[in-house]
């Protein structure tokens, strides 16, 4: 019993190691992009910034409130930017750490999820920057009122782009959740589109919570949020069937 035991404890210690090993690996991956990228930290910020930049008045510019906001702001923005370049890797580390306890049919799935999941998030992060901000920022300014110099804080500017590329990052991780709750039999997709009013309302008012509080903006999230949660039902329908399939008793 003793020796069992200690088996055990060290088979818990050896994946603590592995673990510990692993989460090392993707901070150093992190650090070293943000140390390859900080040179151009103002570039990548100007590039960020660049929808917002066209759309304010001829003559006008951002402004820097704080003083340290020229240097921390881009610092920050850059350090996201290693984050998000270093994902999948950071993935594949947590594939590499949770793969050994999975069933053969759970690989097959979960390979093409990981996937799926990345591309899904930057997908979403590029929606937000090549479309959204376009739309918004010039929706704002052109109804600034007469006498108002629009000239944004780069700082403001900087919550607010994170912000947003995060909601519609997760936002477009929709059809991985239902696929899942679907392959996992927690729901059917018959159920889940009889629910859809109620999912209609879902997505606004996750909008109105993730993004700022104006209509516009609430809509270019919720919108995609909904068509994105009908394409997991499709993907839900057709693993389904393919599990009818497999297994008609």
């Amino acid at each position: 019993m003793a020796s069992a035991e200690a088996e055990k404890e060290l088979t818990l210690i050896d994946h603590l190691i592995e673990l510990r090993d692993r989460i090392l690996k993707c901070v150093i991956a992190i650090v070293l992009l943000f140390l390859g990228l900080f040179y151009w930290a103002n570039d990548i910020y100007a590039y960020v910034a660049l929808p917002l930049i066209q759309a304010l008045p001829e003559g006008s510019s951002m402004i820097a409130i704080d003083p340290t906001s020229p240097f921390f702001a881009p610092f920050k923005l850059t350090f996201y930017v290693s984050f998000l370049l270093a994902a999948p890797y950071v993935l594949y580390q947590l594939w590499s750490f949770i793969a050994p306890g999975l069933y053969k049919n759970e690989k097959a799935v979960a390979i093409p999820l990981f996937i799926s999941s990345v591309v899904l998030f930057y997908t979403g992060i590029a929606f937000a920057r090549y479309v959204l901000f376009g739309i918004v920022f010039g929706f704002f300014i052109s109804v600034a009122p007469d006498g108002v110099q629009v000239a944004p804080d780069i700082s403001s500017f900087l919550s607010f782009a994170l912000t947003i590329f995060f909601a519609f990052g997760i936002a477009f991780e929709i059809p991985i959740a239902v696929f899942l709750s679907i392959w996992a039999d927690l729901a059917e997709p018959d159920t889940l589109s009889e629910k859809r009013p109620y999912v209609v309302v879902g997505c606004f008012v996750i909008a109105m919570l993730l993004t700022p509080p104006d209509p516009f903006t609430q809509s270019m999230l919720a919108l995609p949020m909904w068509a994105l949660f009908e394409l997991g039902i499709l993907a839900g329908r057709f693993i389904r069937k393919k599990q009818n399939q497999e297994d008609p008793a």
